[in-house]
């Protein structure tokens, strides 16, 4: 089996190496800015070492992941004597493989492997890894070694170019980050009756729940939901009549998302093209009457 080395020790290195090496990769090498880290590394997984020093890892590994955050892997490449029949994969969402370019040069192969999951915490990161989607940029003989890789973690992988990587991670952000922001904008109007953030969240999980089961079973646009998608201008004005009183500052963010989800609503055909307009007429007038 191929030997591993990883370049920083944080939770999408600690995911990655101790999945691997459960799914008979060796994992021979850790190095990170914290040496804590590292060793705490290398004590979970059989054969492996913390080592002191980028090289070190590069000289004990044919395949070398750099798990560090995006804004160190350029000058980590630059940093480390590559050599021909290495392969060096960095983990950014957003980068592409050019980056690896110092690497390329001296001959190594480069690819690009993100994993399409949300990690908080290293012990949930090891967690969640398994079965995600992960992102693959790299050319034979490398991409078939990383679409093994995928394989063995149980997931599932996509090909993309370099050219796709900055929307593919905006859409990350999007259905990620995102998230959580508008669960906090909710919880927010939960606070003017008197309800605890930490209430409300509890309150709209199975919310939350069954809006995902819906997206996965039934798919967009039919698992859309609610006042757009019923045509429904009264509540419409209402819900912007009270947070024109309550949270002004959600307007903006509110029309947005409404104006945003009526092509949502016209493509599940529950609302035809008067009502369409009629609702978009409404979410642009400063205050609907």
């Amino acid at each position: 089996m191929i030997k591993l080395g990883f370049i920083g020790a944080g939770t999408v290195g600690t995911a990655l190496a101790s999945r691997l090496s459960r799914r008979g990769y060796r994992v021979m090498a850790v190095s990170s800015r914290s040496r804590t880290s590292a060793e705490k590394l290398a004590q979970a997984i059989s054969g492996c070492r913390a080592v002191d020093g980028n090289q070190a890892v590069a000289d004990a590994a044919e395949l070398i992941f750099i798990t560090t955050p995006d804004d160190t892997i350029a000058p980590v490449v630059s940093s480390i004597k590559w050599h021909r029949g290495q392969s060096v994969v960095h983990c950014s969402g957003a980068d592409s493989t050019d980056i690896l370019e110092p690497a390329r040069k001296l001959g190594a192969r480069v690819g690009a492997f993100h994993p399409l999951q949300t990690f908080a915490s290293a012990e949930q990161a090891i967690d969640n890894i398994a079965g995600s989607t992960f992102a693959i940029e790299a050319e034979e003989p490398l991409l078939g070694t990383l679409k093994e890789m995928a394989r063995a973690l149980e997931g599932h992988w996509i090909g993309l170019k370099a050219s796709d990587k900055v929307l593919y991670h905006a859409a990350a952000v999007i259905a990620c980050n995102y998230i959580v922001t508008l669960i906090k904008l909710a919880t927010d109007l939960w606070q003017t009756f008197n309800v605890p953030r930490s209430q409300a969240t509890k309150a709209l999980m199975p919310l939350l729940r069954g809006t995902l089961n819906n997206i996965d079973n039934v798919g967009i646009p039919q698992c859309l939901t609610g006042p757009i998608a019923r045509g429904d201008s009264g509540t419409i004005k209402k819900h912007l009549n009270a947070l024109q009183k309550v949270a002004p500052a959600l307007l903006s963010t509110y029309r947005e998302l409404g104006l945003q989800t009526i092509p949502v609503a016209l493509a599940k055909g529950r609302i035809g093209q008067q009502q369409a307009e009629e609702l978009e007429t409404i979410l642009k007038q400063s205050v609907p009457e």
